[in-house]
């Protein structure tokens, strides 16, 4: 029997971790390999690495820029460079990867050519997020897509090049109070916190959902007045509406934001950049496949995100994602 002072597991004391989420996924799939489980648990090895060098940045001296742009035409940060190698050495080692393509590198990186009789892995991501929040202890992220070879393709490095639509695994980590890990393997969105006493991710939803709307819209004002007439009315009527403007600077941060409480996420183009500024490939596609899969919609212009055809690793687009009718009011407002 249970004294009073015995605690006792309840719903609250989580021990599902990722590993054994991924295990029971896998079981549903009797063809299954192991190699997607291995991509992922890769990925969260490099996510626990990373969260903890972004919580001893500046006791490691590792704040701050390198000196050099990425092929991005971004200014590096030290973590930025630690972030990507510690995903390339992770994703590197497991067999069932094909191909890396990363943010900050110039080209992708080819770990195998001969794919004759697999459909090996490409994961493509943008190792930290919002980089340059962390001088002021701001959230950061790592954003990643998940796409398999493409057996149509004569040269294996081309199998990056795939609409969104074809992704099989997408998700984001969120390093802020605590390292969230949110992911979608096409059936659902199931987020983890990690529990750093036990270093394991502990599921804590598995079945995330967007909510239908939300009166807040998540953007860099600063970009309004260059953007296009309908993005600049929609920000008119939503003011008007008496909703509310959220902004971190860190896509990962607003975009969690608006799944868990609902809204819209913009970056429209402007003249600066009339193709849009973020990537799609490291991060409109995988964070539009997420709020599709929590029930949301994920737009570029007028065309669905995932539907938009890569001609180039690292094309930009607009974007506007979140509550499926925030979103389609945001395109009324573009359409008129």
């Amino acid at each position: 029997m249970t004294s009073p002072e015995t605690p006792e597991l309840t719903a609250g004391h989580n021990l599902t971790s990722l590993q054994t989420f991924l295990l029971s996924e896998e079981r549903k799939h009797p063809h299954a390999t192991g190699s997607y489980t291995m991509v992922l648990s890769a990925l969260s090895l490099a996510a626990k690495f990373i969260a903890a060098r972004c919580r001893r940045a500046r006791l490691e001296d590792v704040l701050g820029g390198m000196g050099a742009q990425n092929v991005q035409g971004e200014d590096q940060q030290k973590l930025d460079v630690i972030a990507n190698e510690a995903l390339v050495r992770a994703l590197g080692s497991r067999k069932g990867v094909a191909i890396l393509a990363s943010e900050e590198d110039d080209d992708v990186i080819v770990l195998r050519e001969d794919t004759s009789g697999e459909r090996p892995y490409v994961v493509l991501f943008d190792p930290l997020d919002g980089s340059s929040n962390l001088d002021v202890c701001g959230s950061v992220g790592t954003i990643f897509s998940i796409l398999q070879h493409d057996r149509r393709v004569a040269d294996v490095r081309d199998s990056a090049l795939q609409a969104g639509v074809h992704q099989v695994g997408a998700g984001y980590v969120l390093y802020g109070p605590s390292t969230v890990l949110v992911m979608t393997s096409g059936n659902g969105v199931s987020m983890f916190v990690l529990d750093p006493t036990i270093g394991s991710f502990l599921l804590v939803d598995d079945d995330v959902r967007i909510p239908e709307s939300g009166k807040s819209y998540s953007l860099n004002a600063a970009n309004v007045p260059r953007a296009a007439a309908g993005y600049q009315h929609y920000v008119q009527w939503a003011n008007e509406q008496g909703y509310s403007m959220r902004y971190a600077g860190a896509m990962v941060a607003d975009v969690h934001r608006t799944l868990m409480k609902g809204g819209v996420f913009l970056y429209p183009p402007t003249a600066k950049d009339p193709s849009g500024k973020l990537r799609l490939m490291y991060e409109a596609n995988p964070m539009a496949m997420i709020v599709e899969q929590a029930g949301g919609k994920a737009y570029s212009g007028l065309t669905r995100t995932m539907e938009v055809e890569p001609t180039q690793i690292h094309q930009r687009v607009p974007v506007i994602l979140g509550s499926s009718r925030e979103v389609d009011t945001v395109l009324r407002h573009l359409a008129d």
